[in-house]
């Protein structure tokens, strides 16, 4: 959510905060700042709004040492008083995350005479760094210690003007990198920020404290025990974040998606098999008694979760349950070590899908698997099992490739279940490995429908609520439509089983509620038909995604796309991509910003 730049090098960092900033924009953030060490002082400068804002007021600012931060709300309201750094004396802040026990900090430091001047719950961690430095001389020592006081979710970059060589920043919940080259050390909540800099990486575990110099870079826990972390040299280009010639990051990565989906299924592609190993060593002895799945995810990665449950039980013959992260740890649950977890999440550093993996382990269920678009998160190290999407990344808040990348994994661990349970004859396994294979060519050609979707949409500039059905597996993907318009067009959207309208939602359809359908070629077509028509006798408008074969008349109030070819277990896959075009034409049609959409983050890092 919020984003973090922080630098001691031994030149001019003003542009390498600025820029790192605009590539952490994608995360969400309502306001910015920066702090350096100008001589025997702090410079702090802040604005509400976007980074280019920042980057005017900075044009004359020159430093070697600074921290900066874009800020998405969580106590106090957007504006410059609680924008990011926040300031005590010598010391400014930046941090990630929310501070659990911020009220008890700050009466306690408001009785030693701290004076609090934001509503926000990261000014109560500066004041309290002062406070450490009153007796602890070394800034070092004085962050840990402080941070050991801390209750909650932080990642923190820490400047003092009477240490100017200096950066300490430390993590607990919040990700937080370390960025290491020859002209100076770094850090950031994305490795994104960074690759103007370098592409030697170390991700900090939780509970790390680092010292950043020019020159060197120390590590400890915060009990002051020093660690050691691998460098990892990033796989990311810089040329892999710029938006190039299309017009948003959104349609960017809808058009890559037949790529993502080639490098992701490569594993699968270069083999005539389906193997265990896929998804690890250890893969064949943990899923060989698996009884059941549990997966575990929010939001998009969920409605992948949702529609995986129809292949994993119909296929590989798995019972399988989809909680939504955020919920599960919050109820009581029975537990069964012969589950396998899965965890998915595209950035593997989501809050709540983190704190349910963590608590599904604490239950003893230790048979887990993450699904994942980012090697080094804190996710994928801490499930026994990983399977990486390779989709390179995702900076449009409304997530695409990271998403059809997803049900292709959890496509492949739905042909694994069924290998190891015999359920997969040797012609049907070389059958669903040829289309798996095809897939990337499947999904350039509903690319290529992209101009009568664009005529489409131009007919939502007005509409105030939408409707979108789907039936068995592709009801996800009714659910995934109808999250794509509301979060970017801000057009309020529902989906429904098909079969549901006659049990409330009928009542909301009339001329001026559209209604979108997923219509594949499959065994629920003609239950679906039933329904469009249902939809018809109430003056309903309906825009139908059908297949080439699907035998649905178009009418003045019956709109009908046809994609190329119906394919069937695998068809969620395609039918998704033009639902996405229709939320990102709908968009651009409205005038929002469809990379950006208000209130909303891509990286959901705190609860």
């Amino acid at each position: 959510m919020c984003g973090i730049v922080a630098a001691a090098a031994d030149s001019n960092i003003i542009p390498i905060l600025v820029e790192g900033l605009k590539k952490l924009e994608y995360r969400g953030y309502d306001s910015a700042g920066l702090a350096v060490i100008d001589g025997d002082s702090i410079r702090r400068i802040r604005s509400v709004g976007r980074v280019a804002e920042l980057a005017a007021a900075a044009a004359d600012a020159h430093a070697v040492t600074g921290i900066a931060h874009t800020r998405w709300a969580t106590h106090g309201v957007p504006s410059e008083r609680n924008a990011h750094p926040h300031v005590s004396g010598a010391i400014a802040v930046v941090h990630n995350g929310i501070i659990e026990n911020y009220e008890t900090l700050r009466a306690e430091l408001t009785a030693q005479g701290y004076v609090f001047t934001s509503d926000t719950d990261t000014e109560s961690i500066a004041h309290l760094i002062a406070a450490m430095r009153c007796w602890e001389p070394d800034l070092f020592t004085a962050v840990r210690l402080a941070c050991q006081r801390l209750v909650g979710a932080y990642a923190i970059a820490v400047v003092d003007y009477r240490q100017p060589d200096k950066v300490i920043v430390a993590r607990e919940g919040s990700p937080l990198l370390l960025g290491l080259s020859e002209h100076g050390n770094y850090a950031a909540s994305d490795a994104s920020a960074l690759l103007q800099v370098t592409r030697n990486m170390v991700y900090l575990e939780n509970g790390d404290v680092a010292e950043l110099t020019p020159a060197s870079v120390r590590i400890s826990q915060l009990d002051g025990t020093p660690v050691g972390r691998l460098v990892h040299v990033s796989e990311l280009s810089a040329a892999a974040v710029e938006l190039g010639t299309y017009r948003h990051y959104m349609q960017k990565e809808i058009f890559e998606q037949p790529q993502a989906l080639a490098n992701t299924l490569e594993i699968v592609g270069g083999s005539k098999t389906i193997q265990p190993g896929i998804f690890g060593a250890e893969a064949g002895h943990l899923l060989e008694d698996v009884d059941h799945i549990l997966i575990l995810a929010c939001g998009t990665s969920n409605h992948s979760g949702l529609a995986a449950r129809y292949w994993l039980e119909a296929i590989a013959g798995v019972p399988c349950t989809v909680e939504i992260a955020s919920e599960y740890r919050y109820r009581t649950s029975v537990a069964n070590p012969r589950q396998l977890v899965v965890a998915i999440s595209q950035s593997g550093e989501t809050a709540d899908t983190l704190a349910a993996l963590r608590h599904a382990k604490a239950l003893g269920q230790n048979k887990t698997l993450a699904i994942c678009n980012v090697p080094e998160s804190a996710i994928v190290r801490e499930c026994a099992l990983r399977f990486i999407t390779r989709a390179g990344p995702e900076i449009g808040v409304a997530s695409t490739k990271a998403f059809t990348t997803q049900l292709a994994a959890l496509f492949v661990l739905t042909l694994v279940m069924a290998k190891l349970r015999q359920r997969l004859s040797g012609e049907q396994e070389s059958t669903y490995i040829d289309q798996l294979r095809h897939l990337p060519v499947a999904v350039n050609k509903v690319l290529e429908l992209e101009p009568a979707i664009e005529t489409w949409a131009k007919r939502f500039a007005d509409k105030q609520h939408a409707l979108f059905l789907g039936r068995g597996r592709h009801f996800p993907i009714a659910m995934e439509g109808a999250l794509k318009l509301k979060e970017i067009s801000y057009i309020h959207a529902e989906a429904y089983p098909a079969g549901e309208l006659k049990h409330g939602p009928l009542a909301l359809v009339d001329a001026n509620m559209p209604v979108i359908s997923v219509a594949p070629n499959d065994m629920l077509l003609d239950k679906l038909k039933s329904n469009l028509k249902e939809v018809q006798a109430r003056g309903g408008e309906l825009y139908v995604f059908a297949d080439a074969d699907s035998e649905i008349p178009g009418s003045e109030s019956v709109h009908i796309l046809r994609l190329p070819e119906h394919y069937g277990e695998l068809s969620p896959i395609l039918h998704v991509v033009p639902l996405q075009l229709l939320s990102y034409h709908a968009a651009l049609v409205k005038g929002t910003d469809v990379d950006k959409p208000r209130n909303l983050a891509k990286s959901v890092t705190v609860e």
